[in-house]
């Protein structure tokens, strides 16, 4: 072997330790609020009335979920919320309703979806998509978080946010399944 080699090998080793890496640089998160055009578009709202006396009032969000809203949308046009209940509310954490069978396995008849997992961050008023093990099982059923879980980030979808009726979100019954189950006695678009 070359002297000059020998010579050569601890500069170039030193030349890669003393290099810095690039620094990392975060994706930015999606902005919190929705965009003017989708605030603008009454069918971006989704408004339950509910059997504890309450209304919420969701701004979903299809530039972060399109297929998600969109399923939502078809669905509230079709009823298939009027009636149903919040089965499982966890106290501190979130209420999930959306379910038909009213035990967390039933779904609406459409085909489950593709998640669409984005960077948007579970806060309190997060509404999301519950599913089953698998990222491509949702279906009808959503969840509205009591609380900020940053666990739930990259695993569910976002798709909307509580604008209003927060108070009525925490009236929802507690339970797995709740004895006295809280209703959504009505679902419409728009306010």
């Amino acid at each position: 072997m070359s002297t000059k080699f020998l010579y050569a090998l601890p500069f170039a080793a030193f030349a890669l330790i003393a290099a810095k890496p690039a620094p990392f640089v975060a994706p930015p998160l999606p902005s919190m609020a929705a965009p003017p055009q989708v605030v603008a578009d009454p069918n971006n709202k989704l408004t339950l009335v509910l059997s504890n006396g309450g209304t919420v009032v969701i701004q979903l969000r299809p530039d972060l979920a399109p297929n998600h809203v969109q399923r939502i949308q078809t669905l509230v046009g079709q009823g298939f919320y009027n009636g149903l209940t919040f089965h499982r509310v966890i106290a501190g954490f979130m209420a999930q309703g959306g379910d038909p069978k009213g035990t967390g396995e039933g779904g609406s008849t459409l085909p489950d979806l593709k998640a669409e997992f984005t960077e948007m961050p579970f806060l309190r008023g997060t509404v999301a998509a519950a599913r089953a093990a698998s990222d491509d099982s949702a279906n009808s059923q959503f969840f509205i978080m009591f609380l900020p879980n940053r666990t739930l980030e990259h695993n569910y979808t976002v798709f909307g946010r509580v604008i209003s009726g927060m108070d009525a979100v925490d009236k929802i019954a507690p339970g797995e399944p709740p004895p006295e189950p809280t209703k959504i006695v009505s679902a419409h678009l728009g306010v």
